[in-house]
């Protein structure tokens, strides 16, 4: 149950970049569906955390740091996503985000939290030259420089994100600090909202039509809570590094969703990139031998993983 939690998880947030860009087709604003994507999810998810008593007893200063995380680490990093996937294929915006497994593992030897080993050095240059063939052009033939950089660029807060995470709010339980983190994004959005006013998201919503509110329903609890509460369920099953190892499954999920509701299609170059890149982030996230494991901290692993 565990494993098929985690796959389920890994399905749930795959899905969210198709959600995002049938949104898009409807006439919803990037503004807007980030203002009610964390809104209904944050929402959902405080519901949830003060229902089985998650935020109980925390200190300030750890509600105050996750609430930090969501306002301008998450914010940020959701805001690039978003607004990639209004330049490039869903696909693309996919395989360059799953940068941040890897950039994680250079992240944290940079720090000094891990040693560098030979296995970690041929995955960062695995990526790297998976990557490259990623990048040779469009999935549909249609290349926006200023959209590949805003998917790294995502991929490179993530990473920010996550690393501060581990230390940060390692005191913090799962549940409680998704909830945290989606309501301070959520608080982010909806200041910038304000400040807008009429040319702003808040006036769009009652413009949005029905069909635009479906996928949004569908982003915010499927691909938002669903995909979060399943993560950690899973998580709690099989234990953090297995639980990486199938959230894998996420951008095959949502380049085969892309293809079949855009039409989609990777190029047999860019297909070859894209296995490169996981492949290297299999190499980095599979558990290494017992022995090595009592002499090397583990990379941090995506347990707050909001993608």
């Amino acid at each position: 149950m565990g494993a098929l939690f985690c796959l389920l998880s890994a399905a749930a947030f795959g899905a969210m970049a198709v959600f995002g860009k049938l949104s898009y087709d409807e006439g919803v604003s990037v503004d807007a569906l980030l203002l009610i994507r964390f809104g209904l999810a944050g929402l959902v998810l405080m519901a949830i955390a003060l229902a089985r008593g998650a935020l109980r007893g925390l200190p300030r200063r750890a509600v105050l740091t996750s609430l930090g995380m969501g306002v301008f680490g998450y914010a940020a990093q959701a805001g690039l996503y978003f607004s990639a996937l209004t330049r490039i294929d869903a696909s693309l915006v996919a395989l360059l985000l799953y940068l941040y497994p890897i950039l994680v593992m250079a992240g944290a030897i940079l720090l000094g939290r891990e040693r560098a080993s030979r296995r970690r050095v041929w995955a960062l240059g695995l990526a790297l030259a998976g990557i490259g063939l990623v990048l040779s052009g469009a999935a549909s033939g249609r290349f926006n420089l200023t959209g590949a950089l805003l998917a790294i660029s995502a991929a490179v807060v993530y990473t920010c994100y996550i690393l501060v995470g581990d230390r940060t709010t390692a005191a913090v339980p799962p549940l409680a600090l998704a909830a945290l983190v989606c309501t301070g994004a959520f608080g982010t959005f909806l200041i910038a909202a304000v400040v807008r006013g009429n040319n702003g998201p808040l006036a769009e919503l009652s413009s949005i039509q029905p069909t635009g509110w479906f996928w949004l329903a569908l982003l915010s609890l499927v691909s938002t809570v669903g995909a979060i509460l399943l993560f950690f369920a899973g998580m709690a099953r099989v234990g953090p590094s297995v639980a990486s190892i199938l959230s894998v499954l996420e951008p095959v999920v949502t380049v085969l969703s892309a293809a079949v509701v855009f039409g989609e299609h990777l190029s047999p170059l860019q297909g070859l990139g894209g296995g490169v890149v996981l492949a290297a982030v299999l190499i980095v996230q599979w558990p290494t031998r017992a022995v090595a494991e009592t002499q090397v901290q583990p990379t941090p692993q995506p347990e707050i993983m909001l993608t």
